[in-house]
């Protein structure tokens, strides 16, 4: 393979058989369950990087079932979203992500720098309630319940959340263990159809644990609740502020 040939095929690990295809990225029949909370300004203050800030003190856990995407398959995801300020632009600061899914785990953290971690998520239909559940090995991190259905949602709110740009810290190492990329990336959902959506009172109970610390922004009292699915394109990102750049 001549060098050429390296720097073309070189989009993805390994080079001769990547994880994951190159993109774009659609979902088909995303399922979301999204409990708004409320924490504390401190917790938020410490893992909220500059020049992200903070708007109220509120945590998004998200538990999402993806039955069908392009190139990543079918997995299931959770994790934590905080709704942030950059330059005046609201938007969310993706802290937290773990999932069930080896290509998606890969293709997130080298090409967007999600910071996913290998977990076993749950969303289940019991009855009258939607449960969704994190364990990380044998240990039950999280518990999200809500009622199922009771009151359609305003499609223009959740559509208006789906559009707003996301943002995330991409840190690749040197091979000597610095940081050789450290940057504020921005991305967005594009090409957005949403298929229903509804409210219901939920509960959300997070347990502390040493490698899935989503108890790290405590649970102080429930805000919102909203169920939905949607077909989406999971657009490619841009850098939006380069750390090292700062340092030097």
């Amino acid at each position: 393979m001549q060098i050429a040939d390296v720097v073309k095929r070189a989009y993805a690990m390994p080079l001769t058989n990547p994880s994951f295809p190159p993109g774009p990225y659609r979902f088909f029949n995303r399922e979301y369950v999204i409990i708004t909370y409320r924490t504390t300004r401190e917790a938020l203050q410490a893992v909220v990087p500059e020049p992200l800030e903070i708007d109220e003190p509120l945590v998004k856990y998200e538990f999402i079932r993806m039955p069908d995407s392009t190139g990543f398959g079918d997995y299931t995801e959770t994790g934590q979203v905080i709704p942030v300020r950059y330059k005046g632009q609201h938007g969310a600061y993706v802290h937290s992500m773990y999932l069930d899914d080896d290509a998606p785990i890969a293709g997130g953290r080298e090409l967007w720098g999600f910071p996913k971690k290998l977990a076993n998520p749950k969303i289940v239909h019991e009855g009258e309630v939607i449960v969704g559940t994190l364990h990380y090995g044998s240990v039950l991190c999280a518990t999200g319940t809500m009622g199922y259905k009771h009151k359609e949602a305003d499609h223009g709110s959740v559509l208006a959340s789906l559009a707003a740009p996301n943002f995330l810290i991409k840190i690749v190492p040197h091979v000597d263990g610095t940081p050789r990329i450290c940057e504020l990336v921005r991305y967005h959902l594009t090409d957005i159809t949403l298929k229903e959506a509804w409210t219901a009172p939920a509960a959300l109970d997070l347990r502390p644990h040493v490698m899935a610390d989503v108890a790290r922004l405590p649970v102080l009292d429930i805000v919102s609740a909203v169920h939905f699915t949607a077909d989406l394109t999971l657009g490619l990102g841009e850098v939006v502020h380069d750390y090292l750049a700062d340092r030097t």
